[in-house]
């Protein structure tokens, strides 16, 4: 569909609505709802297949669920689950990606990553577990292992697991329908990396650490599977007080900014990109027109930014300056415990 429908992940234990599917004017940005699905508990992060016919969700619950829902052809367009969730085999997942005709998901709650490979419907099946180990040394947040997000890199042949818990990326590879790691590198100890995101030439990768809070900027030999982290840029103005707790980051389609989410201020970070992608200097902070953003999302216009606000329940959407990526406020919508926004 090209961007022209969203949809909105949340917590439903927290009053969301579940999944809400919605319209986007490709002019302004503008979202409109048309409803909601509410077949799975905490559907918090989301991820459509290629052709946008269908929508996984994780459910971030002690249990550890995933679904597949059908998203074209649907009454009101509001996706309908295709089968029943079916366990990840972890706890607390809270990111999901797809690869290689399988689902590959984050399980915060007990440090691990799933594989489960989909059936011929689409709907994820059964499947292996990759459990890590470690821990870092903040006692409350790493404690042990934690996996907050999974993202296969842009060659197809690596899947990238950012562990919070243990202050490093596993840098993994199929062997049939299992992972294993091939190689894991270490961010500095306490840093608390949270999500990551390719720089567009596939040669640079930015992890935002929650914990920090910065981005490290890392170069990335996608023949090898290496990860070298190169420098660590703050993603707040120098004097910010308070915790900060950094969520999300998208990069720029043209290479030329990053933004990352601060729940802790409520704001959104401009960084620009220099040399190609080495290096980022942060250039602006805006308000996020709402309370604690969980995730970012980027249009695939890459004209237009949205926040999921998960405490103030709405999800606000920015229209980007071309020139210098300082996003300007368009508008907002309601979505209770809001916590992604994806294009499909």
């Amino acid at each position: 569909m090209g961007g022209t429908r969203a949809y909105i992940g949340s917590f439903t234990t927290a009053g969301g609505r579940g999944i809400t599917a919605a319209t986007v004017d490709p002019e302004s940005g503008e979202l409109t709802v048309l409803g909601a699905a509410h077949a799975l508990e905490n559907p918090s992060f989301l991820v459509p297949s290629p052709d946008g016919d269908l929508l996984y969700a994780v459910g971030e619950s002690e249990a550890g669920l995933a679904a597949a829902f059908r998203t074209t052809g649907t009454p009101d367009g509001v996706p309908v689950p295709i089968r029943a969730p079916v366990p990840v085999g972890g706890a607390g997942p809270t990111h999901l990606a797809l690869a290689d005709r399988h689902l590959v998901v984050a399980n915060y709650g007990s440090g691990s990553v799933s594989t489960l490979p989909l059936l011929p419907d689409g709907a994820p099946g059964g499947g292996a577990v990759l459990q890590h180990t470690g821990s870092g040394p903040d006692p409350e947040r790493q404690e042990g292992p934690h996996a907050h997000q999974v993202v296969p890199d842009p060659s197809g042949r690596w899947i990238l697991s950012v562990d919070l818990g243990t202050d490093s990326v596993r840098v993994c590879a199929f062997e049939d329908d299992a992972l294993v790691v091939r190689r894991e590198t270490a961010l500095r100890p306490g840093s608390g990396p949270r999500h990551l995101a390719f720089h567009p030439d596939g040669r640079f990768v930015h992890v935002l650490n929650e914990l920090a809070p910065t981005v490290t900027v890392c170069h990335w030999d996608r023949d090898t599977g290496a990860l070298t982290p190169r420098e660590e840029i703050p993603v707040q103005a120098p004097g910010s007080t308070g915790d900060a707790y950094p969520s999300g980051i998208v990069v720029d389609p043209r290479g030329r900014f990053v933004w990352t989410a601060i729940r802790g201020q409520d704001a959104i970070a401009v960084l620009s990109v220099e040399d190609g992608g080495a290096a980022l200097r942060l250039t602006a902070t805006v308000d996020c027109g709402g309370h604690w953003p969980r995730d970012l999302a980027l249009h695939p216009s890459g004209r237009f930014l949205y926040a999921a606000n998960e405490r103030s329940g709405d999800v606000t959407w920015f229209t980007l300056d071309p020139e210098t990526g300082v996003p300007a406020r368009g508008g907002a919508i309601d979505a209770p415990a809001a916590s992604c926004v994806v294009f499909g």
